[in-house]
């Protein structure tokens, strides 16, 4: 990245203000990353339990695969499932609450008697989906969040600081540059006219005697 910078003063004070604000930013950039670096491999872990709680509920219900097909789906269904969004380093994510289901009602005794427990079974599943893929939606945004966080962390630390700095140089070097420069000069001119001042004297001396005689 080139920074545009002129060689002066004002531009120095605006160059040194940007590597002040990036150099205290970086620390905080860097907590966030390994904040969030956290929180993707505890969601992962979350994403994995779910997915194999998930497999073997399913497993569990295959002894009743037989029983499924005297089974009347129309009797349950999600009616509602109750959003919450949570903060987790400074990135909004959802959060599952409440799943609310319709239950219609049957006859107890004109139904199968494994009808109850196949209702539960369902609402379990649906739960466990849900819940699943809530996670992986939440892993996805945490992903995206630390992945840019470390893009900025290698933007600052690898690109922008270390430019900055050699702006600082560039500019301090020429200023002392051209300070010794100028000091230079007005020494090589106050000895010029330090020797012609001393010329001038023994011609003034000379002057004086013609004027005498």
């Amino acid at each position: 990245m080139a920074i545009k910078f002129q060689y002066n003063k004002t531009s120095l004070q605006q160059i040194e203000k940007q590597l002040k604000v990036r150099q205290r930013t970086l620390p905080i950039i860097k907590n966030k990353e390994s904040a969030l670096r956290m929180e993707v491999k505890k969601c992962k872990e979350d994403v994995r339990r779910l997915e194999a709680q998930l497999e073997e509920q399913i497993q569990a219900y295959e002894y009743m695969f037989a029983l499924w097909n005297e089974f009347d789906a129309s009797l349950i269904g999600v009616r509602d499932v109750h959003l919450d969004v949570k903060k987790i380093a400074g990135v909004r994510v959802p959060v599952l609450g409440d799943v609310d289901f319709d239950v219609k009602p049957f006859s107890l005794f004109g139904a199968p008697k494994w009808y109850y427990d196949g209702i539960n079974l369902l609402q379990g599943l649906a739960k466990t989906a849900l819940a699943s893929e809530f996670m992986e939606a939440k892993l996805g945004l945490l992903e995206h969040a630390r992945k840019k966080t470390t893009q900025k962390v290698n933007l600052f630390e690898k690109v922008q600081i270390p430019g900055y700095q050699d702006a600082v140089r560039k500019i301090k070097r020429f200023m002392e540059d051209e300070e010794n420069l100028s000091k230079s000069s007005q020494k090589i001119l106050k000895t010029l006219l330090e020797k012609r001042a001393e010329a001038e004297q023994p011609a003034e001396a000379s002057n004086e005697m013609e004027e005498e005689l």
